[in-house]
């Protein structure tokens, strides 16, 4: 037998082997995202001068923190939520309610922030809906929607999680949706994340189809629906994901 698979009571080489490797990159993967969540506006880095314009449409983004929101900012951010996400949660919304006012002021919380830019060329100005005049946090335009992220780790790879990609009905289907995912796809690149990662309500249909059709996401291996043949349990939402290195598909990508 040879010397190093006898045991004598202390830790196999292999397996000290083995630990070490995992150790080192569980430390690897907390450097990435330590780094990621210093970074004082991640946004600034792929698109310092984020701006989205189409007819009928100009708007500019700027990044948040969930622990520096203004009470104005706050506000707005729950009443989005609940114009938005009220019908497709039913009875659930009460509490889920309650946890996205918990979460939108976490300190790991990221935002951009979308306004109008209601002086640029050839630009009528949009109306203002749930922006009151003269609480605009902006004075170049009012807020007509914001995306909520953070940097985690998720089955050990460091992914950029979206919290929430809420817009005002006046400013949707006008491709700015989809402008708002590739600034996030870019800023997860940037950051040496392996995927986005984003939950939606199995409800909220049009919100499905913008993410897997339009945008190219699938139902993650790790989403509850795909192991409800085992446990019998069956959730109202999908875990969508896309990912962007080959160790990240291996552990989002169902290959059944």
């Amino acid at each position: 037998m040879e010397a190093e698979e006898v045991d004598n009571g202390s830790i196999h080489p292999r397996k000290k082997m083995r630990r070490k490797e995992l150790l080192a990159k569980k430390k690897a993967v907390e450097e990435i995202i330590k780094a990621a969540s210093s970074e004082k506006d991640p946004l600034s880095s792929v698109h310092p001068h984020a701006h989205y314009h189409t007819k009928g449409l100009s708007v500019y983004m700027e990044s948040g923190r969930g622990n520096k929101l203004t009470s104005h900012l706050k506000q707005y951010i729950q009443k989005l939520l609940k114009v938005n996400m009220e019908v497709p949660f039913g009875s659930q919304w009460p509490v889920e309610e309650k946890v996205k006012r918990k979460d939108m002021v976490s300190p790991e919380a990221r935002y951009i922030f979308v306004y109008e830019d209601r002086y640029s060329d050839g630009k009528a100005e949009l109306p203002i809906s749930l922006t009151e005049k003269g609480e605009s946090s902006s004075s170049n335009g009012g807020i007509v929607g914001f995306v909520h992220y953070r940097f985690v780790v998720e089955e050990e790879v460091p992914v950029l999680y979206v919290y929430e990609l809420q817009l005002e009905a006046v400013v949707q289907g006008k491709g700015l949706g989809k402008f708002l995912m590739q600034l996030i796809e870019d800023i997860a690149c940037k950051n040496r994340m392996g995927a986005v990662v984003l939950t939606v309500q199995k409800t909220n249909a049009s919100a499905m189809k913008f993410y897997m059709n339009k945008l190219g996401y699938i139902i993650s291996a790790t989403s509850p629906s795909k192991f409800s043949y085992r446990t019998g349990l069956e959730t109202n939402y999908e875990i969508l994901c896309k990912a962007f290195n080959d160790e990240a598909k291996s552990v989002f990508e169902d290959k059944s």
